[in-house]
């Protein structure tokens, strides 16, 4: 009989391996336990991520409680003890006994008998102390990093940091922001009338489950929230075509672009391929689109969408964006620079992210970023427009990127007044050119975007 427990031990001890992390690692898991019913694949995912969310937060109680420290801990009985702990922590629908329990079970069927004691006694303590944990200062010398790194799980390098760009209390509803549960968001095909769409998202209400529910976005029209829902290709409207997955935030990198019918459209960093079959849409069959990205796998993603959305005039094309390519020289109205990031925007969905990041690895991103944008910008003609995006909230990548970009390279900032939903527009930085959007802010991802134009030799 397949115990979830044990596959969810496995999982998190080889994402605390040491190993590159893998994306897909949880889904892989999945489809290899495809027979399991969806109450246990629910609970597997839940716990591996909910685990590896809180994990700073999980490993500061069990230093509290336990003789020894985490990292000096056996691999198994660490993830072993922080997989038990979330679920004390975190899911009330489970017993502290049963998740205690379990644990000693596990620990001596891997061969730790000598360690069924420790492992009882720490989580016991756990469940006793759960309701009376002390946590840091919250008005300490450093400002609240340790407490804010400790209650909402976030290295301290990052507490530090964002305290110092947004200050305390931004800084706290981004952290708590990362933590909420975000809906899926679609973009629904602008090729298809209000009617056409009304009608499919009535298909999707109805056929979706029970629980699903939909609701079209505050800031786009043609954004559509979903909650509640699972197995995204078994709703109405995915076989044919009719949408994508793609955040608000993403979608607002075409919408700001001023796309005119007949232009042609480069996007050199692409996959997915969200924005690139955006802007298709935006065409409506006129003027072409190039989607590039770095790696024949990132292509395949995109052609699959193409394919998928039945999206002419789209070409995909393997090609490293540090490399010029004179072949493009003034050729593109619109440029799409949605550039390699820190992707600290999006901790919220993908939270191992925090984990990964040092001050050496935000530094050669923008590095990379340097380097990209001096390879491709003179693929813009003069006059037309270049779109630079990140999904992340870093200063360095984002505002600081665009003030190098205009003083190094033969371009100026365009107002995004006239492109923009009303409650963005009134940003004072929109004027300017640019956007930063904060995770808790508008309901989107954290992301940036700026829109810039090549000046007339």
């Amino acid at each position: 009989m397949i115990n979830e427990r044990e596959i969810i031990l496995d999982i998190l001890m080889e994402m605390d391996s040491g190993k590159p992390y893998r994306h897909s690692l949880v889904r892989d898991v999945l489809n290899q336990y495809d027979y399991l019913d969806t109450q246990q694949k629910a609970m597997i995912k839940r716990v591996v991520d909910g685990t590896t969310e809180r994990r700073i937060t999980i490993d500061y109680i069990l230093n509290s409680i336990s003789s020894v420290s985490v990292h000096k801990m056996k691999p198994l009985i660490r993830s072993l003890l922080r997989m038990s702990c979330y679920q004390i922590l975190y899911m009330d629908g489970i017993p502290d006994a049963a998740a205690i329990n379990e644990a000693v079970k596990i620990a001596e069927k891997r061969k730790f008998q000598t360690l069924k004691g420790f492992v009882n006694g720490v989580l016991r303590n756990v469940s006793r102390n759960k309701e009376v944990i002390h946590f840091p200062e919250k008005n300490a010398m450093d400002g609240g990093a340790e407490y804010l790194s400790v209650v909402y799980s976030m290295p301290d390098l990052l507490c530090r940091m964002w305290l110092s760009t947004y200050g305390y209390a931004q800084t706290e509803q981004i952290l708590k922001a990362f933590l909420e549960i975000r809906p899926v968001v679609l973009r629904m095909d602008e090729r298809y009338s209000e009617e056409e769409i009304g009608r499919l998202v009535e298909r999707i209400r109805q056929e979706g489950g029970a629980q699903l529910e939909i609701r079209q976005n505050s800031l786009l029209p043609y954004a559509y929230e979903l909650t509640h829902t699972d197995n995204l290709q078994y709703l109405p409207g995915f076989e044919e075509g009719m949408w994508m997955v793609q955040d608000v935030s993403s979608m607002l990198v075409t919408q700001a672009a001023g796309i005119r019918k007949g232009d042609r459209v480069i996007d050199v960093c692409s996959a997915p391929g969200g924005k690139a079959l955006h802007a298709a849409a935006k065409l409506a069959g006129t003027g072409s689109v190039l989607s590039r990205d770095v790696s024949e796998s990132k292509c395949a993603l995109i052609r699959e969408n193409v394919e998928r959305m039945h999206m002419p005039g789209v070409t995909v094309e393997v090609h490293d964006a540090t490399l010029p390519d004179t072949a493009l020289t003034d050729t593109a109205d619109v440029l799409y620079c949605d550039l390699p990031c820190s992707g600290l925007g999006i901790i919220g969905r993908k939270c191992d992210i925090k984990y990964a990041v040092s001050s050496e690895s935000l530094n050669s991103v923008t590095e990379l970023q340097k380097k990209i944008l001096q390879s491709v910008w003179n693929y813009v003609k003069p006059g037309g427009i270049m779109m630079y995006s990140t999904c992340t909230i870093h200063k360095a990548e984002n505002e600081k990127m665009v003030q190098w970009i205009c003083e190094n390279l033969p371009f100026e900032t365009v107002s995004m007044e006239d492109t923009l939903p009303e409650v963005l527009a009134d940003q004072d930085t929109v004027r300017n050119g640019y956007l930063q959007l904060l995770p808790g802010q508008f309901g989107t991802d954290g992301f940036f975007l700026s829109k810039l134009r090549r000046k007339e030799e």
